[in-house]
C-alpha cells in the first residue's frame, strides 16, 4: 500500500484531521449514545469525560479496548483545525461562553460536511478520465472551500443538502466516466467469457450480511450501499464508487479495493481487512487489521 501523494488544489493536509491544532471539536459538539461504539451516553454541546484540559484525549492509544470504537471511525476531514483556526482564529470555546460556544459547535458541524465534499471533489479532479469535467470540478471546489471561509453565523445557516446535492450531481458524472469500461467480463450461457459486461449498479442496495465472496465488482456502482457485515472476502472491487458506502464491520480480507473511487479512511476503521488487501493510494491500513 502507499500513501497518496501531494495534494491539489486543497492541499490533502488540510482534508486530514489534526487535532493538535482543533480545540477537541468532536469531542464536545457531538452526541452520542451508549452501545457498542460507545461505552457511555453524551449529549451534543457537553465535553466527552475523557477530554484533557489541553484538548487531547486521555485514552487516545486505547479508544477500542476502553469501549470508545466510534471515536477511531471517526474523521473530520480537516474541519477542527479549520474552524478552530482560521473561522475563530484561534479562540476556543472555553473562553466562549454560552451562545458563542455553541454557535462554534454549529459551524463545526457543517465545515465538517463541506470539508467531506472538499475531499471528494479533490479525488474527482486527480481522475485522468474525468477530464472533460475538470473546469467545472475546479469551480465547486473552489465555491465551496470559500463557503468554509465565511463568518460564523453565514457558515451555521448555509443550507449543506442543497451544496451537497450540487457538487453530488458532478461527483456521480466524474465517477461515470471514471467507470466506464471496467464492467467484469460477461459470461454466456456455455459459461465462456463474452464481451466485456457493464458495471453492476448497487447504488442504495441492502447487500447487509451478504455473501460477496469473490465477487467481481469492478467499476460497481455502490454508492450509498449498505454492506455491514457483509463477506467480500477476495473480492474483486477495483474502480468501484464506494462514496457513502457503510462498511460497518465489512469483511474486505484479500479484498482488492485499487483505484476504489470516494472511499475514506474512516470507511475502512469501520471495517475488518488483512494484509493481502489492496487499497488505493489515498487510503492506509487501519492499525486494528489482522496482519
Amino acid at each position: 500500500m502507499r500513501d497518496e501523494p501531494g495534494g491539489t488544489a486543497t492541499d490533502h493536509a488540510e482534508l486530514t484531521a489534526d487535532c493538535s491544532r482543533c480545540f477537541g471539536l468532536c469531542c464536545v459538539a457531538l452526541p452520542f449514545a451508549a452501545s457498542a461504539d460507545f461505552a457511555v451516553d453524551k449529549a451534543a454541546g457537553t465535553p466527552c469525560r475523557n477530554l484533557r484540559a489541553d484538548f487531547g484525549c486521555g485514552i487516545h492509544a486505547e479508544l477500542r479496548q476502553r469501549g470508545f470504537s466510534g471515536c477511531t471511525v471517526y474523521d473530520c476531514f480537516g474541519a477542527g483545525q479549520k474552524v478552530s483556526q482560521v473561522v475563530f482564529g484561534g479562540e476556543d470555546w472555553r473562553s466562549r461562553p454560552g451562545d458563542e460556544a455553541r454557535l462554534m459547535f454549529d459551524v463545526f458541524r457543517t465545515v465538517r460536511h463541506l470539508q467531506e465534499l472538499l475531499r471528494y471533489l479533490t479525488e474527482a479532479l486527480a481522475l485522468p478520465a474525468a477530464r472533460p469535467l475538470h473546469a467545472e470540478l475546479r469551480r465547486a471546489l473552489d465555491r465551496t472551500e470559500a463557503l468554509t471561509r465565511r463568518a460564523p453565523q453565514e457558515i451555521a445557516e448555509l443550507d449543506v443538502a442543497s451544496v451537497r446535492q450540487d457538487v453530488n450531481v458532478l461527483l456521480l458524472r466524474a465517477s461515470e466516466l471514471a467507470r466506464a469500461g471496467l464492467g467484469g467480463d460477461a459470461k454466456g450461457r456455455n459459461g465462456k467469457k463474452g464481451k466485456k459486461g457493464r458495471p453492476k449498479d448497487r447504488r442504495g442496495a441492502d447487500l447487509m450480511g451478504a455473501r460477496l465472496r469473490g465477487a467481481d465488482l469492478r467499476g460497481a456502482n455502490l454508492r450509498g450501499a449498505y454492506l455491514i457485515a457483509a463477506d467480500l472476502t477476495g473480492a474483486d472491487l477495483r474502480g468501484a464508487d464506494l462514496i457513502g458506502a457503510d462498511l460497518r464491520d465489512t469483511d474486505l480480507t484479500d479484498a482488492d479495493l485499487t483505484g476504489a473511487l470516494f472511499l475514506t479512511q474512516p470507511q475502512l476503521q469501520a471495517a475488518r481487512g488483512s494484509a493481502g488487501t489492496l487499497l488505493p493510494r489515498s487510503c492506509t491500513r487501519p492499525a486494528h487489521w489482522t496482519a
